[in-house]
């Protein structure tokens, strides 16, 4: 099994000359420095904005940096919410990280899910679909054309242009698509791209949206790779009943900051990811919390299901629960060397 990282730096607010609002940064960084020491994989990060609690805006510099620190580890977006960005501009960025890296770059897109962000931006929520996929068609054509291209679409129009750099994978950075719901599941594979299944959802929920998308690629021709699926969970090592009990108070809180400011005002979001963020059965279920050999079991009933590509999500920059992680359980599932995905540079 291959392990990763997801999540975000967090930058303090204040107006005070003892807040270092770079603290969270520079602390995550050398979080994910450490990463890489201890054999994780990658780190994927979120991007979010309008929140008030200092969450990763602008993830591709900060991958960038994160590059210039790290020699092997994968780099992804989890996700970049395509509906918000110029696709051409978007395609430059992320190819000049793909290049500065040495093609390690895994692009994570999705259409986003929380109604506070596409009000700030007015963006309507409905149109969210479209300008995604339009968006996925116009980045995917700017880095597969070696020659100038004009694009007229709904929502983007651009006249004899040409995108550089190139990319240093080939044909292009793999994507990779968060997704939920059987249908959007679905769509992901008919494009052939990876998919990123979220933290929430209990496991039995996990491993049915898996078998979705295995389906659905071996239905569509392009055979399937269970490194092409990252699962996210929340991961704790704790040592007694009540330490587990607290971090899931402490996770189960942020879930419910994070789920209103998410929330529609008419209470109608349908997103896959708002379906099991606020409740705390599902976040039992879900989340790797407790000793070893309780993380242990629960992984194994995901790998017993096909899942090889874990991405965790630690809260932070919580060092020593990330080495006890890469001590004490990544062993029991590394008996094999790891397996980069489709797609993705050797």
């Amino acid at each position: 099994m291959r392990f990763g990282l997801f999540g975000a730096a967090q930058a303090q607010r204040g107006g005070g000359p003892d807040v270092d609002s770079a603290a969270g940064f520079k602390d995550y960084i050398e979080y994910v420095i450490e990463a890489e020491a201890l054999g994780y994989d990658s780190a994927f990060i979120v991007e979010h904005h309008f929140t008030g609690f200092g969450q990763v805006s602008a993830t591709l510099n900060l991958l960038t940096w994160i590059g210039a620190r790290t020699s092997t580890l994968r780099l992804g977006t989890a996700v970049i919410v395509l509906p918000w960005h110029n696709p051409v501009l978007l395609a430059e960025q992320a190819a000049t990280v793909d290049l500065l890296s040495g093609g390690r770059l895994d692009f994570g897109v999705g259409k986003g899910y929380r109604h506070n962000e596409f009000a700030g931006f007015r963006v309507p929520m409905e149109e969210a679909a479209p300008r995604f996929e339009e968006a996925i068609d116009i980045i995917t054509r700017a880095w597969t054309s070696n020659e100038r291209f004009s694009f007229h679409g709904r929502f983007w129009r651009f006249d004899d242009i040409i995108v550089e750099p190139p990319t240093v994978q080939a044909p292009h950075p793999p994507f990779w698509q968060g997704a939920g719901h059987e249908d959007s599941i679905r769509r992901v594979a008919a494009r052939g791209h990876n998919l990123l299944l979220d933290q929430f959802a209990p496991i039995d929920e996990t491993i049915r949206r898996f078998g979705t998308y295995k389906t659905a690629m071996l239905a569509n021709g392009f055979g399937f790779d269970p490194m092409q699926v990252g699962v996210a969970r929340a991961f704790f090592v704790a040592d007694t009943p009540e330490e587990k009990a607290a971090a899931i108070d402490r996770r189960l809180a942020a879930q419910r900051r994070l789920h209103a400011i998410s929330q529609r005002p008419d209470g109608n979001n349908t997103a896959s990811i708002m379906a099991f963020s606020d409740t705390r059965e599902a976040s039992e279920e879900s989340a790797l919390y407790g000793t070893p050999d309780e993380i242990c079991r629960k992984i194994e009933r995901l790998r017993d299901a096909g899942v090889r590509y874990l991405l965790l999500n630690g809260g932070g920059t919580a060092r020593e629960n990330l080495r006890r992680f890469a001590r004490e359980v990544m062993p029991h599932f590394r008996s094999e060397p790891p397996v980069r995905a489709r797609g993705a540079a050797a």
